[in-house]
């Protein structure tokens, strides 16, 4: 059985998506971020030694970051589904999706979070962050443009790996901008399978 340790409203959400699209059966252990520091809890340093999430257990084997996860789960358990063949050019774009998510378009995003953070003291950065915000955002919604999934004709790996790009740049408000992308992650959001890790896994503010 797999074990998905989920935080609230984090990046858990997603592997709870592709959980309930493959139809597989899991559970969740719930872990709750720190009202004020808005961290993880010190039980979750106990699964991951950084204390990120997600972290899910398979047969006596711990894996964590996303897109290694939808990587495991799609090789493991999902029967030729929600990855391109292999043998194929779908398949490498595919992964360049799955590493793009957390390895470059994330980036910026979470430096925004930050910055903003800061108020007036992060102002001198604001306008070199907000321009790469763009700069992947928009290469992100040319790619869609068109198209209703980022690889092949049905929904991968690489929809749900990016769909967490997609909500947190609707938490900041610049989504209507990229209209292809709004267009996709709304497509995402009214999927059954969706809806129903949403139902599982609790309250999720990028979700709205």
């Amino acid at each position: 059985m797999i074990v998905v340790h989920h935080l609230n409203e984090s990046r858990s959400q997603r592997i709870l998506w592709l959980l309930e699209e493959l139809g597989l059966a899991y559970d969740i252990v719930f872990h709750q971020r720190n009202a004020e520091t808005r961290l993880a809890p010190p039980e979750l340093v106990a699964i991951h030694p950084l204390g990120k999430s997600p972290v899910i257990t398979d047969n006596g084997l711990t894996v964590y970051e996303s897109g290694a996860i939808i990587d495991y789960v799609i090789r493991r358990h999902a029967n030729g589904r929600l990855a391109p063949d292999p043998s194929t050019a779908d398949y490498d774009r595919y992964q360049m999706w799955l590493h793009y998510a957390e390895g470059s378009a994330m980036l910026p995003l979470m430096l925004n979070m930050y910055v903003m953070r800061l108020g007036e003291a992060g102002a001198p950065l604001k306008p070199r962050i907000e321009s790469e915000v763009g700069n992947h955002l928009g290469y992100v919604d040319g790619a869609l443009k068109g198209r209703e999934f980022l690889v092949g004709d049905s929904l991968t790996g690489a929809d749900i790996q990016m769909s967490f790009v997609a909500e947190v740049a609707k938490a900041f408000g610049v989504l209507p901008k990229y209209p292809s992308m709004q267009a996709w992650i709304e497509r995402l959001h009214a999927r059954p399978a969706w809806k129903k890790a949403l139902e599982r896994g609790g309250p999720y503010a990028l979700g709205a």
